[in-house]
């Protein structure tokens, strides 16, 4: 498989993980969106969002959007499972995933952040505290419902890696990167130190990546 990233994207890490624990091999073109690389026209003919990741398997148009990969990904290759197979457990699983993937990372991405600025001449200071006013709330939500619901085990759907951690560990990582206060999190972070101490999330790590800083 080939897949265009970049090494700060949340979405694109989720998808080396997953890449990683599957076994799948995969060959990563990395672009520099602070440079603007994901707007240029010939990757807006791969992705006209203009955004990262963009996976080729074998012919046809590239995938999009890290949940729909991440389930591609399960469909095609289903051992290990990343998903559980009893319904409601399955169903308990996407919804933490998409806490992150849908209602927190979109709030924070550079394209957001860079038209606020831009569009309603937001200092960057101001804008670092909206940035880690999403990611608060992001976790926030998280712990809470790890820290009480039933389905929570080792991870944060049962004993097995799930979707749900890869998108959890995708947010924590992050509170690195924005300076995001953590110790209102410790279930949250349980659950990341434990995934990140293991090999396939560890070698997916943005800050292992080409382009990250030293």
């Amino acid at each position: 498989m080939k897949m265009y990233g970049n090494w700060r994207s949340a979405a694109a890490f989720r998808v080396r993980i997953a890449l990683n624990l599957k076994g799948i091999a995969y060959e990563e073109t990395f672009l520099d969106l602070d440079a603007g690389e994901q707007l240029r026209p010939d990757f807006l003919a791969i992705n006209p969002q203009g955004a990262v990741p963009a996976l080729f398997d074998g012919d046809g148009p590239p995938l999009t959007q890290s949940l729909a990969i991440l389930d591609y990904l399960e469909d095609i290759h289903p051992e290990p499972a990343l998903l559980p197979a009893e319904p409601r457990a399955r169903a308990r699983a996407r919804s933490l995933a998409q806490v992150v993937a849908c209602d927190t990372h979109p709030l924070y991405v550079p394209r957001v952040r860079n038209r606020l600025m831009e569009a309603h001449a937001i200092p960057r200071e101001e804008m670092l505290g909206f940035v880690r006013h999403w990611f608060g709330r992001g976790l926030a939500t998280l712990e809470t419902r790890l820290s009480t619901e039933a389905g929570t085990g080792r991870y944060a759907q049962g004993d097995a890696i799930s979707h749900a951690d890869l998108c959890l560990v995708s947010l924590w990582v992050g509170t690195g990167i924005f300076g995001v206060e953590t110790a209102a999190y410790p279930t949250v972070r349980r659950i990341a130190e434990d995934c990140l101490s293991q090999e396939a999330f560890a070698r997916a790590h943005p800050l292992r990546q080409p382009g990250a800083p030293a």
